[in-house]
């Protein structure tokens, strides 16, 4: 498996290549931000290990490009800062993971492995999902509706597809939180609720039949009505 580091403290990034490398991965290195965005844009990894303080280009801002460009590689940040604040920060940005420093190597390794493992487990040989009007091509990220093409950032494709697996299933607040974002959602965070209203006003806004419905108190329901 392909892995970039993105970490401008020379000492940490070649520390962790080599721990990377002697567990079986192949690792890029990027020293600064940019560095980091052309090498994501270039190359196809399974996993982005990146500071969020970096030169010419912040860890934060380069989750919201990656999103932007629709790229389904996971992201895991790394940071000094660890205020609940600096955590959904780096989540809404479109991280899926979150680790402060100094941190365990062994712990590291553990997210790496379940990061990458989580890629690509969910059906590897379907390319294709379908409910409804709704198409999802897994390989270069087309979303249709009734044969319109709508635009989606990687976090909204997720939690879009997450559904599509588990369609006419009620979908609690808790489980999209771990599912999608890997976090506990008692840390009073309302990112399920801005995400699943951004992904409405794509998927269901334009349209005249609502999908996506909202059972009070239970979650989430993808459905026809």
């Amino acid at each position: 498996m392909n892995l970039l580091i993105i970490e401008d403290e020379r000492k940490t990034a070649d520390s962790l290549k080599k721990g990377l490398e002697e567990s079986g991965y192949v690792v890029d290195v990027a020293y600064d931000g940019l560095a980091g965005l052309t090498l994501a844009q270039k190359n196809n990894y399974n996993l982005i290990v990146s500071d969020i303080i970096l030169p010419k280009l912040n860890g934060v801002e380069l989750c919201r490009q990656i999103s932007a460009r629709q790229s389904n590689v996971p992201i895991l940040l790394l940071s000094a800062l660890d205020t609940k604040d600096d955590v959904v920060s780096g989540l809404e940005a479109g991280a899926d993971d979150y680790m402060t420093k100094p941190f365990d190597f062994r712990e590291l390794l553990a997210r790496v492995r379940i990061l990458t493992k989580r890629k690509d487990a969910s059906h590897p040989e379907l390319t294709l999902l379908n409910f409804s009007e709704i198409t999802m091509n897994l390989n270069n990220k087309e979303v249709l509706r009734a044969g319109v093409p709508i635009e989606l950032t990687s976090k909204e494709f997720k939690l879009l597809e997450y559904f599509i697996r588990k369609p006419n299933t009620i979908i609690s607040r808790s489980e999209l939180a771990k599912e999608i974002w890997n976090i506990d959602f008692n840390t009073g965070t309302n990112i399920v609720e801005v995400y699943i209203n951004y992904l409405r006003n794509k998927i269901d806004k334009p349209f005249g039949k609502k999908l996506i419905h909202n059972l009070h108190g239970m979650g989430y329901i993808l459905k026809e009505e």
